[in-house]
């Protein structure tokens, strides 16, 4: 565990004085454009605490969105990329290779679903990872079209911009955007019309109806999906409509994509999301999660579909850094060694019961969703109507700040109130961060 004390401690104002003085250097030299969800500046972070330049400790419900799911400063994430900075932090693997990226391959092909032949690609970040394997989908099939849902989110390079579903702040004034991309339903229960019990079946019929009618299955590279969607408001497709979905790829010659960069790596009390129905993907992007940090991302896939691109195809300079590979392996043997799959599992547990309860005192929450460590509920105006409601989120979120809680909002109408734990937080640090949010209700 880590050595920063777990116990939340608020000493100063949040933001406090020396996170505003760093905050006001910001402003003047970083670009606008990034923004912040909470200005406190980290001196510190683990297990479940995030330390600020004031001296405060705040309670972390964010994983610096699903990354530090093994905690900030994991002994062996630490240990294993302290001791490869020491040997070499560059040669470039499409130079001189290095041991890590391989080994890294090696636990990919394990972990994956699927029991088929598989190899990998390591890069940066997550939209690296979705653009490289449309780029591999294309190779493969000799297609060129691309199928995304409503509700999705895969990056925000130009490619990646053009899967997203959300206009803002993603896409808003960067166009043009990358063509022959094609968006369908997703079965979003709890906003299906004719119900959630009927979502996994109707959106898929409907979704595969227009990718054969508006774009052609044999025009199909690739569908891209997110088991669960996460910036779209974790949503859990309906039973059925993966599977549905899974199955039309595989008749129809099409590449099926599972989008795991948000929910891999123990987030949702499995290795991978896709498994919760059986689903096999042909290729699986993960970052996030990988490397308890450091910037990594990977696809991962059936071998004869990943060996389509030409030798010098793929790559990057910094793709698969010997650093980060050696990071990804501690977190790896962390997830491994302390059960992560099962603590998330058991984050769940709590946080589902806590959350109903709350939800028997408060129309405003609408639904409570999601898997293992990776739990939202969507706010509405009344349950009847179930209007957005993204002002109480906002108020939500910052009333937990204030209390030292960092929470994170979501969500295609910006009306859901998420959480991403560490996956190593206690307990006792789990129950008083709910205690907080119950607390924010009532001013709510």
């Amino acid at each position: 565990m880590s050595a920063i004390p777990q116990e939340r401690r608020v000493v100063t104002a949040i933001p406090g004085p020396k996170s505003q003085e760093l905050q006001a250097r910001r402003l003047a030299a970083v670009a606008a454009g990034v923004g912040s969800t909470l200005p406190v500046f980290t001196a510190r972070a683990g297990g479940g605490i995030i330390e600020d330049v004031d001296g405060n400790r705040l309670i972390d419900f964010g994983s610096g969105i699903a990354v530090t799911s093994v905690g900030a400063s994991a002994e062996a994430v630490v240990r294993r990329a302290t001791a490869q900075l020491a040997d070499f932090t560059h040669t470039c693997f499409m130079v001189t290779p290095y041991e890590g990226y391989v080994a890294v391959a090696e636990q990919l092909a394990e972990l994956t679903p699927g029991d088929h032949a598989k190899k990998s690609a390591l890069f940066n970040s997550g939209a690296e990872a979705v653009e490289n394997a449309v780029k591999i989908a294309r190779a493969y099939t000799k297609r060129q079209a691309v199928v995304v849902f409503d509700h999705g989110y895969h990056g925000r390079t130009n490619l990646t911009m053009a899967l997203t579903a959300k206009n803002m702040p993603y896409k808003n004034g960067f166009g043009p955007f990358a063509p022959e991309v094609y968006r369908v339903p997703v079965a979003y229960g709890y906003r299906w019309l004719t119900g959630p019990e009927n979502a996994g079946a109707e959106a898929s019929a409907q979704a595969i109806d227009m990718i054969n009618k508006q774009i052609g299955a044999d025009n199909v590279a690739a569908i891209i999906i997110e088991p669960v969607l996460g910036e779209g408001g974790f949503i859990e497709p309906a039973k059925g409509f993966l599977p549905a979905i899974s199955q039309f790829a595989k008749d129809n010659g099409i590449v099926f994509v599972a989008d795991e960069i948000q929910s891999g790596f123990c987030r949702t009390g499995q290795w991978f999301a896709c498994e919760d129905e059986g689903i096999v993907p042909d290729l699986i992007t993960t970052a996030k999660g990988i490397a308890g940090g450091m910037p990594l991302a990977a696809v991962t896939g059936r071998a004869e579909i990943m060996d389509s691109a030409h030798a010098g195809g793929l790559g990057g300079t910094y793709g698969g850094n010997p650093v980060a590979c050696a990071a990804a392996l501690g977190a790896i043997e962390t997830m491994k060694e302390l059960d992560l799959n099962g603590r998330a599992k058991r984050i769940e547990e709590v946080m589902k019961g806590r959350l109903a309860t709350m939800a028997e005192k408060y129309d405003i929450i609408g639904d409570i969703r999601g898997r293992g460590a990776m739990i939202a509920i969507e706010l509405v105006k009344d349950r009847a109507s179930k209007t957005p409601n993204p002002e109480a989120a906002a108020a939500l979120a910052k009333a937990c700040h204030a209390e030292g809680l960092l929470v994170l909002t979501c969500g295609t109408y910006g009306n859901v109130l998420r959480f991403l734990p560490p996956l190593v937080i206690g307990e006792d640090l789990l129950n008083e961060g709910l205690d907080i949010i119950e607390q924010a209700f009532t001013g709510v």
